[in-house]
């Protein structure tokens, strides 16, 4: 089964490779998606594909980078868009 959630991540977030980790994480998960940083200094994340996978990289993000500090992590269910890559996008 297939899921899409929309994800932001607060916390110290930004300037830690976190969005790197995202990327790579996804990668081996076959999830896709994006991540960017938002002016109000979370992340935020679209996530997409097999609904395990996609619950694993919500796990993961709310675990955080090695260099991040993860507060709180809002998720919201989305539709699904048949993206077919995870890109790291920049303001």
């Amino acid at each position: 089964m297939k899921r899409a959630v929309k994800i932001f991540i607060s916390g110290t977030v930004q300037g830690v490779f976190f969005r790197a980790y995202v990327r790579e994480q996804a990668e081996k998960l076959d999830v896709k998606g994006y991540v960017r940083n938002l002016p109000d200094a979370r992340v935020e994340a679209w996530l997409e594909g097999d609904s395990e996978a996609v619950g694993e990289m919500v796990n993961l993000c709310k675990k955080g980078a090695p260099h991040s500090i993860v507060k709180n992590v809002e998720v919201q269910d989305a539709k699904f868009q048949d993206l077919k890559e995870f890109k790291i996008l920049h303001i």
